[in-house]
């Protein structure tokens, strides 16, 4: 049956195989896919050997088609009836998180789970991810890249693009998880019930807005170092991606910010959820005010540096080309800084008139020359190891080495540029 997203009201979709087992299985193994004929079969049959050979808890495999234009489709559907236990599901719309959100609703596994369909992770990590899930120890566990244990064969630019998102996160939204993006993560069905009608994402922010209410809600992530082998025929934007990324970081933050989301009910609701700061089931603790003031700059501060990050991708890949890279960084950097500067004066520390006004501009200017200098050194560091590196890498080490400038950036605008004037004694000790 042909099926689009329904509404969490409305009647959930059901998979295309009509012979559906009754048994429910222990875990649901889905992998989204979007025009993969020729790759699909190879890998059913790859997870598909070692779910019933390696793999001690019942288990289906669940393919879902997002509206595919090639012959995706009827790959999939023949595979029900040569292997037991796999099952397609269709969908008019694409959308990885699409995809995740609509098959997970309508599982009846205790276990949900996914991976990509280009094998880029060893299968072999597959129970170490879900066996915490099984045990009732973890919500959610995710596949790593970026742990120590982790064997990982890709190239730098990937790498470094890596993580560069991965710090971003951690700046913007005080992420703890290590690796955002790999494509091998499973949920408890439980939880899935709970976090996934507050998902926003249908696309591949997906994963992290989902793990960020996960740990914003203190469900427990379990990380599980992966093996992992770049797919070099990748055909991910990952201009587009990152724009979009950086577009559900603002949105998230500003609903996280808003206390618009239900977090604390999804708490309640788990058993094994914690309050986020540490504290016991009697709820959760104040925050100090000074503690409640840096979050909120942390997040106002991330959400104005991921926009000035986005316009200095855009201002450098415009003016590279003509100028150069070096001479590209630099303006860009320049006038980034300063609209940087204007914003957070604004909106992150509440400083409004003209008083100072020059200061903070020239100050701003001093903190800009550090973010220069490192990520120009950076530039000069990569152009002397390798001399052909294109722009693409390029790309990669600047985004990377602004990335690490605008922390020091924060901590040098709070402590420094826009640091609260000293009380008069009168203030101290009013009459």
């Amino acid at each position: 049956m042909d099926t689009s997203l329904t509404s969490d009201a409305g009647p959930r979709p059901a998979p295309d195989d009509p012979g559906r087992a009754t048994v429910a299985p222990v875990l649901d193994l889905v992998i989204p896919v979007y025009n993969e004929e020729h790759g699909l079969e190879r890998a059913v049959r790859a997870a598909h050997s070692y779910l019933t050979t390696r793999f001690p808890y019942p288990a289906r495999i669940t393919v879902v088609d997002n509206a595919s234009t090639d012959g995706t489709l009827d790959v999939a559907r023949r595979l029900p009836a040569e292997l037991d236990g796999v099952q397609v599901l269709h969908l008019d719309a694409k959308g990885r998180g699409r995809a995740l959100h609509t098959a997970w609703l309508a599982s009846d596994a205790q276990v949900l789970a996914y991976m990509d369909v280009d094998l880029s992770t060893d299968l072999s990590a597959l129970l170490p991810l879900v066996a915490p899930l099984v045990s009732g120890h973890s919500h959610l566990a995710i596949g790593t890249r970026l742990a120590r244990g982790s064997r990982i064969v890709r190239g730098p630019k990937r790498e470094l693009i890596s993580r560069g998102y991965n710090l971003l996160l951690r700046g913007t939204l005080a992420a703890r998880f290590s690796d955002a993006q790999c494509g091998f993560k499973a949920i408890r069905a439980d939880a899935a019930r709970e976090l996934l009608p507050l998902v926003a994402d249908t696309q591949w922010f997906f994963d992290t807005e989902l793990l960020v209410l996960a740990e914003r809600a203190g469900l427990r992530i379990h990380e599980v170092p992966v093996d992992w082998v770049d797919d070099p025929d990748s055909r991910v934007d990952i201009a587009r991606t990152a724009l979009a990324d950086v577009r559900g970081i603002a949105r998230l933050g500003r609903d996280l910010v808003s206390g618009r989301l239900p977090l604390n009910e999804v708490r309640a609701h788990l058993p094994g959820a914690v309050w986020a700061h540490g504290a016991d089931d009697a709820g959760p603790p104040a925050l100090e005010p000074r503690r409640a003031l840096l979050l909120h700059q942390l997040v106002r501060f991330g959400l104005v540096g991921a926009a000035s990050t986005v316009a200095y991708v855009l201002l450098y890949l415009l003016l590279a080309p003509v100028t150069g890279a070096q001479a590209a960084n630099f303006t860009a950097l320049v006038l980034t800084a300063v609209a940087n500067t204007a914003a957070n004066r604004r909106l992150t520390f509440g400083v409004r008139g003209p008083a100072r006004l020059g200061t903070h501009h020239g100050q701003g200017l001093v903190v800009f020359a550090l973010a220069w200098a490192l990520t120009a050194g950076s530039l000069g560091v990569l152009h002397t190891a390798a001399p052909d590196a294109g722009r693409g890498v390029e790309l990669g080490v600047l985004v990377a080495a602004n990335l690490v400038a605008t922390l020091l950036r924060f901590v040098l605008l709070r402590v420094w540029v826009f640091r609260p004037a000293p009380a008069t004694f009168s203030e101290r000790n009013p009459s």
